[in-house]
Protein backbone atom coordinates (compact mmCIF):
# COMPACT_ATOMS: atom_id res chain seq x y z
CA UNK A 1 0.00 0.00 0.00
CA UNK A 2 1.37 3.43 -0.95
CA UNK A 3 0.46 6.56 1.01
CA UNK A 4 -1.45 8.96 -1.29
CA UNK A 5 -1.39 11.79 1.26
CA UNK A 6 0.97 14.76 1.58
CA UNK A 7 2.51 15.84 4.90
CA UNK A 8 -0.32 17.13 7.12
CA UNK A 9 -0.62 20.37 9.10
CA UNK A 10 -2.21 20.91 12.53
CA UNK A 11 -5.77 21.22 11.18
CA UNK A 12 -5.36 17.99 9.29
CA UNK A 13 -3.89 16.31 12.38
CA UNK A 14 -6.98 17.36 14.33
CA UNK A 15 -9.11 15.62 11.69
CA UNK A 16 -6.95 12.49 11.85
CA UNK A 17 -7.31 12.45 15.63
CA UNK A 18 -11.09 12.81 15.40
CA UNK A 19 -11.27 9.96 12.91
CA UNK A 20 -9.33 7.60 15.18
CA UNK A 21 -11.22 8.72 18.31
CA UNK A 22 -14.75 8.39 16.91
CA UNK A 23 -16.44 5.38 18.58
CA UNK A 24 -17.30 2.55 16.22
CA UNK A 25 -14.68 3.40 13.60
CA UNK A 26 -12.05 0.72 13.40
CA UNK A 27 -9.13 0.31 11.03
CA UNK A 28 -11.11 -1.22 8.16
CA UNK A 29 -13.95 1.31 8.32
CA UNK A 30 -11.46 4.17 8.50
CA UNK A 31 -9.56 2.91 5.46
CA UNK A 32 -12.87 2.54 3.59
CA UNK A 33 -13.79 6.14 4.42
CA UNK A 34 -10.38 7.41 3.37
CA UNK A 35 -10.58 5.51 0.09
CA UNK A 36 -14.00 7.02 -0.61
CA UNK A 37 -13.56 10.63 0.50
CA UNK A 38 -9.81 11.31 0.60
CA UNK A 39 -8.33 13.14 3.58
CA UNK A 40 -10.00 12.98 7.03
CA UNK A 41 -11.23 16.59 6.84
CA UNK A 42 -13.03 15.63 3.60
CA UNK A 43 -14.85 12.90 5.52
CA UNK A 44 -16.12 15.34 8.15
CA UNK A 45 -17.22 17.89 5.53
CA UNK A 46 -19.03 15.31 3.40
CA UNK A 47 -22.85 15.42 3.13
CA UNK A 48 -24.72 13.13 5.49
CA UNK A 49 -26.31 11.24 2.60
CA UNK A 50 -22.93 10.53 1.04
CA UNK A 51 -21.66 9.22 4.37
CA UNK A 52 -24.64 6.85 4.71
CA UNK A 53 -23.66 5.26 1.41
CA UNK A 54 -20.34 4.20 2.98
CA UNK A 55 -21.10 3.56 6.67
CA UNK A 56 -24.22 2.81 8.76
CA UNK A 57 -26.51 5.75 9.59
CA UNK A 58 -25.42 5.89 13.25
CA UNK A 59 -21.77 6.30 12.26
CA UNK A 60 -22.69 8.77 9.53
CA UNK A 61 -24.52 10.84 12.15
CA UNK A 62 -21.45 10.88 14.41
CA UNK A 63 -19.19 11.95 11.55
CA UNK A 64 -21.58 14.69 10.43
CA UNK A 65 -22.27 16.08 13.92
CA UNK A 66 -20.21 18.75 15.75
CA UNK A 67 -17.08 17.47 17.48
CA UNK A 68 -18.03 15.95 20.87
CA UNK A 69 -16.54 17.53 24.01
CA UNK A 70 -14.66 14.36 25.02
CA UNK A 71 -12.87 14.25 21.66
CA UNK A 72 -12.01 17.96 21.96
CA UNK A 73 -10.53 17.32 25.40
CA UNK A 74 -8.44 14.37 24.24
CA UNK A 75 -7.25 16.35 21.22
CA UNK A 76 -6.05 19.13 23.51
CA UNK A 77 -4.33 16.56 25.72
CA UNK A 78 -2.63 15.09 22.65
CA UNK A 79 -1.29 18.46 21.49
CA UNK A 80 0.07 19.08 25.00
CA UNK A 81 1.81 15.68 24.81
CA UNK A 82 3.21 16.63 21.40
CA UNK A 83 4.76 19.77 22.88
CA UNK A 84 7.07 17.62 25.03
CA UNK A 85 10.55 16.87 23.71
CA UNK A 86 10.88 13.60 21.83
CA UNK A 87 7.13 13.09 21.19
CA UNK A 88 5.78 12.84 17.63
CA UNK A 89 2.67 11.65 15.83
CA UNK A 90 2.92 10.07 12.40
CA UNK A 91 -0.18 9.67 10.26
CA UNK A 92 -0.59 8.02 6.89
CA UNK A 93 -0.23 11.57 5.58
CA UNK A 94 3.32 11.84 6.88
CA UNK A 95 6.26 11.10 4.58
CA UNK A 96 8.13 9.74 7.63
CA UNK A 97 5.54 7.01 8.21
CA UNK A 98 7.35 3.60 8.19
CA UNK A 99 7.36 2.24 4.65
CA UNK A 100 7.28 -1.37 5.89
CA UNK A 101 3.95 -0.77 7.64
CA UNK A 102 2.45 0.56 4.42
CA UNK A 103 2.97 -2.95 3.02
CA UNK A 104 0.71 -4.71 5.53
CA UNK A 105 -3.05 -5.06 4.90
CA UNK A 106 -4.19 -2.87 7.81
CA UNK A 107 -1.58 -0.21 8.64
CA UNK A 108 -2.37 1.97 11.68
CA UNK A 109 -3.86 5.34 10.81
CA UNK A 110 -1.61 7.02 13.37
CA UNK A 111 1.48 6.20 15.39
CA UNK A 112 2.31 7.92 18.65
CA UNK A 113 6.11 7.97 18.85
CA UNK A 114 8.52 8.63 21.73
CA UNK A 115 12.20 8.76 20.81
CA UNK A 116 14.18 8.19 17.63
CA UNK A 117 12.08 8.37 14.47
CA UNK A 118 15.03 7.20 12.36
CA UNK A 119 14.76 3.69 13.85
CA UNK A 120 11.38 3.20 12.14
CA UNK A 121 13.05 3.24 8.72
CA UNK A 122 15.99 0.93 9.51
CA UNK A 123 16.32 -2.79 8.77
CA UNK A 124 14.91 -4.62 11.77
CA UNK A 125 14.21 -8.02 13.27
CA UNK A 126 11.54 -8.77 15.85
CA UNK A 127 12.25 -10.95 18.89
CA UNK A 128 9.33 -12.25 20.94
CA UNK A 129 8.67 -15.01 23.45
CA UNK A 130 7.31 -15.98 26.82
CA UNK A 131 6.60 -13.50 29.61
CA UNK A 132 7.51 -16.30 32.03
CA UNK A 133 10.87 -17.00 30.43
CA UNK A 134 13.55 -19.18 31.98
CA UNK A 135 16.95 -17.78 32.85
CA UNK A 136 18.35 -19.48 29.75
CA UNK A 137 15.65 -17.92 27.57
CA UNK A 138 16.40 -14.40 28.80
CA UNK A 139 20.14 -14.98 28.30
CA UNK A 140 19.48 -16.15 24.73
CA UNK A 141 17.17 -13.21 23.97
CA UNK A 142 19.62 -10.59 25.21
CA UNK A 143 22.59 -12.26 23.53
CA UNK A 144 20.88 -12.73 20.14
CA UNK A 145 19.50 -9.19 20.24
CA UNK A 146 22.90 -7.73 21.01
CA UNK A 147 24.63 -9.68 18.23
CA UNK A 148 21.91 -8.93 15.68
CA UNK A 149 22.12 -5.25 16.68
CA UNK A 150 25.86 -5.30 16.04
CA UNK A 151 25.07 -6.74 12.59
CA UNK A 152 23.12 -3.58 11.81
CA UNK A 153 19.58 -4.67 12.68
CA UNK A 154 17.20 -2.77 14.95
CA UNK A 155 15.51 -5.00 17.54
CA UNK A 156 11.69 -4.77 17.65
CA UNK A 157 9.65 -6.24 20.48
CA UNK A 158 6.62 -5.60 22.67
CA UNK A 159 8.14 -4.47 26.00
CA UNK A 160 6.48 -7.31 27.92
CA UNK A 161 8.26 -9.05 30.78
CA UNK A 162 10.56 -11.97 30.01
CA UNK A 163 11.86 -12.42 26.46
CA UNK A 164 10.67 -9.01 25.19
CA UNK A 165 12.42 -7.06 27.95
CA UNK A 166 15.63 -9.08 27.50
CA UNK A 167 15.58 -8.44 23.74
CA UNK A 168 15.21 -4.69 24.32
CA UNK A 169 18.13 -4.73 26.77
CA UNK A 170 20.31 -6.52 24.23
CA UNK A 171 19.30 -4.08 21.49
CA UNK A 172 20.09 -1.06 23.65
CA UNK A 173 23.64 -2.35 24.13
CA UNK A 174 24.19 -2.46 20.37
CA UNK A 175 24.44 0.12 17.56
CA UNK A 176 21.10 -1.12 16.20
CA UNK A 177 19.18 -0.02 19.32
CA UNK A 178 15.53 -1.06 19.78
CA UNK A 179 11.88 -0.22 19.07
CA UNK A 180 9.15 -1.11 21.58
CA UNK A 181 5.61 -1.50 20.23
CA UNK A 182 3.22 -1.15 23.15
CA UNK A 183 -0.43 -2.06 23.70
CA UNK A 184 -1.36 1.01 25.75
CA UNK A 185 -1.34 4.74 25.22
CA UNK A 186 2.14 6.18 24.73
CA UNK A 187 1.77 8.02 28.04
CA UNK A 188 1.43 4.78 30.04
CA UNK A 189 4.18 2.36 31.06
CA UNK A 190 3.01 -1.25 31.22
CA UNK A 191 3.99 -3.43 32.94
CA UNK A 192 5.11 -1.14 35.77
CA UNK A 193 8.18 -3.31 36.37
CA UNK A 194 9.53 -2.11 33.01
CA UNK A 195 9.42 1.55 34.08
CA UNK A 196 13.20 2.08 34.00
CA UNK A 197 13.52 0.12 30.75
CA UNK A 198 10.77 2.18 29.11
CA UNK A 199 12.53 5.44 30.00
CA UNK A 200 15.82 4.13 28.62
CA UNK A 201 14.13 3.07 25.37
CA UNK A 202 12.47 6.49 25.05
CA UNK A 203 15.87 8.15 25.51
CA UNK A 204 18.02 5.85 23.37
CA UNK A 205 15.56 3.94 21.18
CA UNK A 206 11.92 4.37 20.22
CA UNK A 207 8.49 3.56 21.70
CA UNK A 208 5.43 3.50 19.45
CA UNK A 209 1.71 2.93 19.91
CA UNK A 210 -1.34 3.19 17.69
CA UNK A 211 -3.62 3.67 20.71
CA UNK A 212 -4.85 7.08 21.92
CA UNK A 213 -3.26 8.62 25.00
CA UNK A 214 -4.64 7.21 28.22
CA UNK A 215 -5.53 3.81 26.72
CA UNK A 216 -5.26 1.23 29.49
CA UNK A 217 -3.69 -2.25 29.00
CA UNK A 218 -6.79 -4.11 27.81
CA UNK A 219 -6.23 -7.76 26.72
CA UNK A 220 -7.55 -7.16 23.19
CA UNK A 221 -4.90 -4.49 22.53
CA UNK A 222 -1.91 -6.82 22.62
CA UNK A 223 -2.81 -9.23 19.78
CA UNK A 224 -3.69 -6.13 17.73
CA UNK A 225 -0.30 -4.47 18.31
CA UNK A 226 1.47 -7.70 17.24
CA UNK A 227 0.87 -6.96 13.54
CA UNK A 228 2.97 -3.80 13.99
CA UNK A 229 5.81 -5.74 15.66
CA UNK A 230 6.01 -8.15 12.74
CA UNK A 231 5.22 -5.48 10.16
CA UNK A 232 8.23 -3.35 11.08
CA UNK A 233 10.67 -6.27 10.76
CA UNK A 234 12.27 -8.32 8.03
CA UNK A 235 11.79 -11.42 10.15
CA UNK A 236 10.79 -12.58 13.60
CA UNK A 237 12.69 -14.75 16.08
CA UNK A 238 10.66 -16.69 18.66
CA UNK A 239 12.47 -17.69 21.86
CA UNK A 240 10.48 -19.83 24.32
CA UNK A 241 6.75 -19.96 23.62
CA UNK A 242 4.04 -22.18 25.03
CA UNK A 243 1.71 -24.08 22.72
CA UNK A 244 -0.93 -21.33 22.97
CA UNK A 245 0.74 -17.94 23.25
CA UNK A 246 0.75 -14.43 21.87
CA UNK A 247 4.15 -15.08 20.33
CA UNK A 248 2.58 -17.62 17.98
CA UNK A 249 0.00 -15.01 16.94
CA UNK A 250 2.85 -12.65 16.04
CA UNK A 251 4.59 -15.44 14.10
CA UNK A 252 1.38 -16.18 12.17
CA UNK A 253 0.99 -12.51 11.30
CA UNK A 254 4.62 -12.40 10.18
CA UNK A 255 4.01 -15.30 7.78
CA UNK A 256 0.89 -13.58 6.41
CA UNK A 257 2.95 -10.42 5.87
CA UNK A 258 5.65 -12.36 4.00
CA UNK A 259 8.26 -12.08 6.77
CA UNK A 260 10.75 -14.81 7.72
CA UNK A 261 10.03 -16.74 10.93
CA UNK A 262 12.84 -18.18 13.05
CA UNK A 263 12.59 -20.30 16.20
CA UNK A 264 15.09 -21.56 18.76
CA UNK A 265 14.38 -25.18 19.77
CA UNK A 266 14.49 -26.31 23.38
CA UNK A 267 14.13 -29.31 25.62
CA UNK A 268 11.37 -31.78 24.78
CA UNK A 269 10.49 -31.69 28.48
CA UNK A 270 9.83 -27.94 28.63
CA UNK A 271 6.33 -26.52 27.99
CA UNK A 272 8.02 -23.34 26.75
CA UNK A 273 9.60 -25.29 23.89
CA UNK A 274 6.33 -26.54 22.43
CA UNK A 275 5.41 -23.35 20.63
CA UNK A 276 8.86 -23.09 18.99
CA UNK A 277 8.80 -26.77 18.02
CA UNK A 278 5.33 -26.34 16.49
CA UNK A 279 6.60 -23.38 14.43
CA UNK A 280 9.57 -25.41 13.21
CA UNK A 281 7.26 -28.26 12.16
CA UNK A 282 5.21 -25.69 10.23
CA UNK A 283 8.25 -24.41 8.35
CA UNK A 284 9.92 -21.86 10.62
CA UNK A 285 13.70 -21.87 10.32
CA UNK A 286 15.47 -23.65 13.18
CA UNK A 287 18.06 -21.36 14.78
CA UNK A 288 21.12 -22.34 16.78
CA UNK A 289 23.36 -19.34 16.14
CA UNK A 290 23.01 -15.71 15.10
CA UNK A 291 24.58 -16.55 11.77
CA UNK A 292 21.66 -18.89 11.00
CA UNK A 293 19.49 -15.76 10.92
CA UNK A 294 21.95 -13.48 9.16
CA UNK A 295 22.53 -15.98 6.35
CA UNK A 296 18.77 -16.20 5.68
CA UNK A 297 18.53 -12.41 5.65
CA UNK A 298 21.63 -12.28 3.43
CA UNK A 299 23.55 -10.18 5.93
CA UNK A 300 26.97 -10.67 7.49
CA UNK A 301 28.29 -10.11 10.99
CA UNK A 302 31.05 -7.46 11.05
CA UNK A 303 34.44 -9.17 11.26
CA UNK A 304 35.25 -8.05 14.83
CA UNK A 305 31.85 -9.07 16.18
CA UNK A 306 31.90 -12.34 14.26
CA UNK A 307 35.21 -13.30 15.86
CA UNK A 308 33.88 -12.52 19.32
CA UNK A 309 30.71 -14.49 18.65
CA UNK A 310 32.65 -17.55 17.47
CA UNK A 311 34.77 -17.40 20.62
CA UNK A 312 31.66 -17.44 22.79
CA UNK A 313 30.08 -20.27 20.85
CA UNK A 314 33.10 -22.56 20.58
CA UNK A 315 35.08 -22.11 23.80
CA UNK A 316 34.91 -25.20 26.00
CA UNK A 317 35.18 -23.67 29.45
CA UNK A 318 36.40 -26.00 32.21
CA UNK A 319 33.61 -27.06 34.59
CA UNK A 320 33.52 -25.40 37.98
CA UNK A 321 32.29 -28.60 39.61
CA UNK A 322 31.54 -32.24 38.89
CA UNK A 323 27.84 -31.41 39.05
CA UNK A 324 28.09 -28.78 36.32
CA UNK A 325 30.21 -31.04 34.13
CA UNK A 326 27.70 -33.89 34.28
CA UNK A 327 24.37 -32.12 34.62
CA UNK A 328 23.52 -31.61 30.95
CA UNK A 329 21.14 -29.00 29.57
CA UNK A 330 17.83 -30.83 30.07
CA UNK A 331 15.91 -30.31 33.35
CA UNK A 332 16.78 -32.87 36.04
CA UNK A 333 15.23 -33.36 39.48
CA UNK A 334 16.99 -33.35 42.85
CA UNK A 335 16.44 -37.08 43.53
CA UNK A 336 18.12 -38.02 40.26
CA UNK A 337 21.07 -35.74 41.00
CA UNK A 338 21.45 -37.18 44.51
CA UNK A 339 21.59 -40.71 43.09
CA UNK A 340 23.91 -39.70 40.26
CA UNK A 341 26.50 -38.09 42.53
CA UNK A 342 25.98 -40.09 45.72
CA UNK A 343 25.37 -36.90 47.69
CA UNK A 344 22.83 -36.12 50.39
CA UNK A 345 20.15 -33.53 49.59
CA UNK A 346 21.53 -30.85 51.94
CA UNK A 347 25.05 -30.96 50.47
CA UNK A 348 23.72 -31.05 46.92
CA UNK A 349 21.33 -28.13 47.59
CA UNK A 350 24.21 -25.99 48.85
CA UNK A 351 26.30 -26.80 45.76
CA UNK A 352 23.38 -26.03 43.43
CA UNK A 353 22.71 -22.73 45.18
CA UNK A 354 26.33 -21.70 44.65
CA UNK A 355 26.09 -22.59 40.97
CA UNK A 356 22.82 -20.67 40.65
CA UNK A 357 24.36 -17.57 42.25
CA UNK A 358 27.24 -17.85 39.77
CA UNK A 359 24.77 -17.93 36.87
CA UNK A 360 25.76 -21.48 35.89
CA UNK A 361 22.51 -23.25 36.86
CA UNK A 362 18.86 -22.25 37.05
CA UNK A 363 16.15 -23.71 39.27
CA UNK A 364 12.86 -24.60 37.58
CA UNK A 365 9.36 -25.22 39.00
CA UNK A 366 8.82 -28.63 40.55
CA UNK A 367 12.31 -28.98 42.05
CA UNK A 368 14.14 -29.30 38.72
CA UNK A 369 17.49 -27.78 37.77
CA UNK A 370 19.18 -27.09 34.44
CA UNK A 371 22.64 -26.00 33.35
CA UNK A 372 22.84 -22.63 31.62
CA UNK A 373 24.76 -21.82 28.46
CA UNK A 374 26.65 -18.52 28.86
Amino acid sequence: MNSPFPLCNDEELIAWLRLTLTPGIGIRTAHKLLSTFGMPQDIFSAPYKALTETVPEKLAGQLHAPVPDNIKALTEKTFSWLSLSGNTILTLADSRYPKKLLQIPDPPLMLYVKGRLDLLSTDAIAIVGSRNATAQGTLDAESFANSLGHAGLTIVSGMALGIDAAAHRGGLKSPGSTVAVIGTGADIVYPARNHALAHQIADEGCIISEFPLGTSPMPANFPRRNRIISGLAEGILVIEAAAQSGSLITAKLALEQGRDVFAIPGSIHSPLSRGCHALIRQGAKLVETVEDILSELKRQMPVTDKAALETIQTDDHPPVSLILADMGFDPVDMDTLCQRYGMDAATLSAELLNLELMGQVESLPGGYYRRLVP
